[in-house]
């Protein structure tokens, strides 16, 4: 697709609003214009308009597409909620606004929207506090892995190693190693992680274990009374990888179960935007335990029902974030919260449950399914069948780009060979999860009879078949 830069016209340019006034002085001070042109494509209103609506067209997403998109819980996000974060009450507020007099009275909304979320988010998962400052959800598991550092070194322990089961999720080892400690990995059995396993390798320095329940193989964790007891007997604290949140949303209380820290991915799990690297919202819960070490500031509530931000915390991480996170992602999902709650959001992971299942039993005859049980919220299929006969799980997730759905997570987990990870969640139709089987099926039929059409998908799309290796290392960054 051609560039903007390659459509720009010596000359053309779109409209100034001039208003009566012919010099660009009369708008912006005479101090702050460059010496000279920014270099910036030449074009007309019109031409930007239409650019961009093309680019947009070309794209995948959640509104144009279905995203089973394994671990990433891709779900439709309601535009009432957008409408709500659009709000001039709080769109137009300056972030360093004063608290409470003056015109500190502007900001007691937003105040009481971060306290609210936050008591919110607490009822929902069993904990005592939470922190809307973690900006996605890998600085939330940072965020959550500092908190456990602080606890250890607060009481004089020392503590060295963080435990990461094979079946949690990537970033689990990539943020204990960024806090300072050493990963030790242990081996699930059975799909789920094996208390013998972790018994092996629990001593006296381990600062904890990052769990992912249910975990990437859609399956949980049923041992988590004896790993509980386990860890409180080394003052090991347990962490809650809360991606998969959208599986036990209204079910299952992580900090009534023993977990003393959780990350939710509120743009995962309650229906907020995410994607394209961003906006994200790693909100980070904590057992009572751990409440003097979260970041500052604090939204507290005075007497006289005032919200103000709260520095004095001694005990605290610091800061993790500027400001307050990312508050127009967190916004959205306390609208989600209030319109679904008590009831709904429970329901939502039961449809989300429901539609796994669904789709697992569709496609078992088709597909290896290593752990081929009831399962959560997504289940992992194997394409080992499909590679034998020349056409492998990245051949099939390019594949159903052609059929119009975007590919669902592949070669993740580690565990299973040839992995297609797949997440329906709850907001999509019967309809569309038919016509999603139908695709892969007739993918699958067409691999057993002639791989060679599947082997070079997509044949469709805007970008076709890449030299990943290639593009990844040596970009092109302009179009001849």
């Amino acid at each position: 697709m051609t560039t903007i830069f390659k459509k720009s016209v010596s000359g053309r340019e779109g409209v100034w609003p001039r208003n009566g006034h012919d010099n660009v002085t009369d708008f912006i001070p005479a101090e702050l214009l460059r010496d000279s042109a920014p270099g910036l494509p030449e074009v007309s209103e019109l031409d930007v308009v239409r650019h961009f609506t093309e680019l947009s067209q070309a794209n995948f997403s959640v509104d144009t597409n279905f995203y089973p998109l394994g671990s990433c819980t891709m779900k439709y996000n309601p535009k009432i909620n957008e409408q709500i974060a659009a709000l001039p009450g709080f769109t137009r507020l300056h972030p360093v606004l004063p608290q409470l007099k003056g015109a500190g009275k502007l900001c007691q909304g937003a105040l009481e929207v971060i306290h609210d979320s936050e008591r919110l988010l607490s009822e929902i998962t069993g904990m005592k506090a939470f922190t809307m400052h973690p900006m996605a959800g890998a600085h939330g598991e940072l965020t959550g892995v500092m908190l456990i550092a602080a606890y250890h070194r607060d009481k004089g322990n020392k503590k060295t190693k963080i435990i990461c089961p094979d079946s949690a999720h990537g970033t689990n080892p990539a943020s204990a190693t960024i806090a300072g400690f050493e990963v030790v990995t242990i081996k699930s059995h059975d799909g789920i992680v094996d208390p013998e396993a972790l018994r092996e390798v629990l001593d006296d320095e381990v600062a904890g274990v990052m769990m992912t329940c249910p975990n990437t193989l859609g399956l949980f964790e049923r041992n988590l009374p004896e790993i509980v007891a386990m860890l409180r007997k080394v003052d090991a604290l347990l962490y809650y990888d809360g991606a998969n949140m959208n599986a036990v949303l209204g079910k299952m209380r992580v900090g009534d179960v023993g977990f003393d820290v959780v990350h939710l991915n509120l743009h995962k799990t309650l229906g907020t935007p995410h994607g394209g690297g961003g906006p994200g919202s790693g909100a980070v819960g904590v057992s009572e335990r751990l409440v003097p070490y979260l970041p500052v500031s604090r939204v507290e509530k005075l007497e006289d029902g005032q919200f103000y931000l709260d520095y004095d915390q001694p005990k605290s991480i610091g800061y993790v974030a500027p400001f307050y996170g990312n508050f127009g992602v967190y916004l959205k999902a306390y609208a989600y919260i209030l319109r679904l709650g008590r009831e709904g959001l429970p329901r939502a992971s039961e449809n989300a449950v429901l539609a796994a299942n669904y789709l697992r039993k569709r496609l078992e005859h088709a597909f290896e399914i290593p752990y081929n049980r009831t399962c959560m919220h997504e289940f992992v299929l194997s394409a080992v069948r499909q590679a034998e006969k020349g056409a492998r799980a990245l051949d099939i997730a390019k594949a159903l780009l052609d059929k119009g759905h975007h590919a669902p997570t592949v070669y993740f987990p580690l565990i299973v060979k040839e992995a297609l990870m797949i997440e329906p969640t709850e907001t999509e139709s019967k309809a569309t999860l038919d016509g999603f089987v139908d695709d892969l099926l007739e993918i699958a039929e067409q691999i057993e009879n002639d791989p060679t059409p599947i082997t070079a998908a997509p044949v469709t799309q805007p970008v076709t078949r890449l030299d990943e290796t290639k593009a990844a290392r040596e970009m092109v960054l302009v179009d001849d």
